[in-house]
């Protein structure tokens, strides 16, 4: 090999090295058929598609093409309490039978079970493994992660899914196209980012990104993105027509309770209390506020089929004390405890549910229920996550969110609307650049290679 053929080995390309599609769904739509179609061919593909376009008949409709193609297994891993609604999708379109293990044991080819449950199976068992809801990697320690990134590496066929892909930072798109077998995480950022950190025009940034976007690579980025990922949030994305996908009202209200103490950071007295400007006297203003919050959550909630998203254990404790009908999850619980009584709320058993969007945002469909109480942090993906297991295509009701915070705590909804715009710009340059073609740059060397005269 010549050092020219050394070099092209290296470059980042995205052949289509997948299956054609063999299988689709009767009741699937259009534009479903055409995400399985090209997240086939491809192989190796994210979905970033929105709550309630079908990400569950998407998944297993790609299950099913690979089993009947290559006759070889495939693991879908889920969130919590997730699982089950993969078997009952299964069941309503016709596809082969689909199993839910707990344990690493198993006789069907299609195999769903939880993240937490990873270190259960072999990779050498599978051809393909299907990620749903993908963004929560985030949320797990480094043990499971690092289970799941050794897991996926002995994989042939990689599917991530998710509707909300780095909805904040363009720079966690690299662990997506890493777990791919794409562009790593570091190249990715040597190519379209530079460093924030003492940089003549970081006054003119948001001095907490650390990376911010190349200006002249922004277009290259998203079309780059476009080669591993379908970026889709209703169907006319792809050309195809939204009638059937129109979501009822969503209304959001803010509820301030008044902070009466004057006790700021570390026991110093203040004349009047002020609003939060760190993470530290954030945490203040969340201990001094909580059951002023929590009584009126519980206000707001009362004769409702509602979900409390609260922060801290107090929080949790309390809403527990105060509302005699709602049921609490917890941390500590064991996985399987979790799971009944998220199924539990899903089938109406239970009238409302207290938990947080760290546990329990992710992958569940709570469409028989339009009201939610949120304490809010800074973290708009959790804000988001949340309000979608209730507002999504299949709810037929206006959703009500009542956000209850401190005056103190201000600030979490300011940033929650930026990163909200800047989620949506995200997405609008995405399908923007669906067709764009992504080049690697290269200047040619036409001189003459000139030898140091020692080297002579």
């Amino acid at each position: 090999m010549n050092y020219l053929d050394f070099i092209n080995a290296k470059r980042h390309r995205i052949p289509d090295d997948g299956l054609e599609m063999i299988w689709s769904p009767s009741n699937a739509f259009d534009f479903q058929e055409e995400v399985c179609r090209r997240a086939l061919i491809s192989g190796r593909k994210a979905i970033f598609a929105d709550t309630g376009l079908g990400k569950t008949l998407m998944q297993i409709s790609i299950a099913e093409n690979i089993v009947r193609s290559t006759n070889r297994k495939v693991l879908i891993l889920t969130p919590l309490a997730v699982a089950y609604q993969f078997v009952q999708e299964a069941e309503k379109i016709g596809a082969d039978k689909i199993e839910y293990s707990k344990d690493g044991k198993f006789n069907s080819k299609v195999v769903v079970t939880n993240y937490e449950r990873i270190g259960h199976f072999n990779p050498e068992d599978f051809e393909a493994v299907v990620l749903d809801e993908s963004s929560i990697l985030k949320n797990f320690d480094g043990k499971i992660k690092n289970q799941l990134l050794a897991f996926i590496r002995k994989v042939n066929y990689r599917f991530l899914s998710s509707a909300t892909p780095s909805p904040n930072d363009y720079t966690e798109l690299g662990n997506s196209s890493e777990a791919l077998g794409f562009m790593g995480y570091m190249d990715m950022l040597g190519a379209f980012f530079k460093n924030n950190q003492n940089s003549n025009d970081s006054r003119s940034r948001n001095v907490g990104e650390k990376y911010y976007l190349k200006p002249h690579a922004e277009s290259d980025f998203f079309a780059w993105v476009n080669q591993w990922a379908i970026m889709i949030r209703c169907p006319s994305d792809l050309g195809f027509s939204d009638d059937r996908y129109d979501l009822p009202p969503l209304i959001e209200n803010s509820h301030f309770i008044e902070n009466v103490s004057t006790e700021g950071l570390g026991g110093q007295l203040m004349i009047e209390a002020k609003i939060a400007q760190t993470f530290s006297e954030l945490r203040v203003e969340q201990k001094q506020t909580y059951k002023e919050r929590c009584e009126k959550a519980v206000n707001l909630a009362h004769d409702k089929t509602s979900v409390y998203w609260c922060n801290t254990n107090a929080e949790n404790d309390l809403l527990s004390e105060i509302d005699s009908e709602a049921v609490a999850i917890t941390g500590s619980m064991k996985i399987d405890k979790k799971e009944e009584l998220l199924i539990a709320f899903q089938k109406g058993e239970i009238k409302r549910l207290i938990t947080k969007p760290k546990m329990t945002s992710m992958g569940l469909n709570w469409q028989h229920c339009n009201h939610t109480v949120f304490f809010p942090t800074y973290s708009y993906e959790q804000y988001y996550q949340s309000i979608r297991r209730f507002w999504r295509f299949g709810q037929t009701s206006e959703v009500v969110v009542d956000v209850v915070m401190s005056e103190g705590q201000g600030r979490m909804m300011e940033a929650i609307k930026q990163k909200r715009d800047k989620a949506n710009n995200l997405y609008e340059k995405l399908t923007r650049s669906v067709n764009d073609i992504y080049e690697n740059k290269e200047t040619n060397f036409n001189k003459e290679i000139k030898l140091a005269e020692f080297l002579k």
